[in-house]
């Protein structure tokens, strides 16, 4: 894929990303790996009015060119991704409402969704019967070691579809822009799902009380 394509591809879902309410004010960033190096989206832009000028190319090292703008302050996550999952091919990190709360409310390590038939929009699910698992990481201002225990916890526990941060917003991947606006489209629905299942459950619980 090269760089111009990506962009394109990565300026559309930013418009479509936008409309849906998960990048409020100049929140959330974008990338992709191309056939020579990475594309990322510049920090301080609204992601749905980006242009071929909002963007930086960095090399397959990270590195940038001198002069050129300042990179999103969570671009070393968004590689460290694409290290570790040598398939997926563009990152999309999002601050969506749901995403951000669920990750508050959920006091563990991961958020476990089961019988939802919208599991299966994403890779590798085949039923709603599937445990779906998104790790849940701490958020942490420090990238380089948020970066490194999104790599520990992946030896163990290999990710495969994104994570999200608490607080902060989700990191889904794909090997294409078609299957990584699925998979962030079919996460954001199923964060909607279980966050008014949890508020109906407590509803509940209150009034048997």
């Amino acid at each position: 894929m090269h760089n111009n394509t990506a962009i394109s591809e990565l300026i559309e879902a930013g418009k479509w990303i936008s409309q849906q309410g998960w990048v409020p004010a100049t929140g959330g960033n974008f990338s992709a790996r191309t056939n020579t190096s990475f594309v990322v989206t510049a920090s301080g832009f609204d992601k749905g009015q980006l242009g071929t000028h909002t963007f930086i190319e960095l090399d397959h090292q990270g590195n940038r060119q001198a002069g050129a703008a300042k990179p999103s302050a969570e671009t070393e996550l968004h590689l460290s991704m694409y290290k570790l999952i040598p398939t997926a091919n563009f990152v999309l990190h999002t601050h969506s409402v749901a995403a951000t709360v669920l990750s508050r409310i959920i006091k563990g390590h991961s958020l476990n969704l089961q019988g939802y038939e919208m599991q299966k929009s994403l890779r590798g699910v085949t039923s709603h019967l599937d445990i779906l698992s998104i790790p849940i990481f701490d958020n942490d201002q420090n990238i380089d070691r948020l970066s490194l225990l999104v790599s520990d916890h992946h030896l163990h526990t290999p990710i495969e579809h994104g994570v999200l941060i608490r607080g902060h917003g989700l990191y889904v991947v794909g090997r294409d822009i078609r299957e990584v606006r699925r998979q962030l489209e079919g996460l954001e629905f199923l964060f909607s799902c279980e966050l008014e299942r949890l508020k109906f459950s407590g509803q509940q619980a209150e009034v048997t009380l």
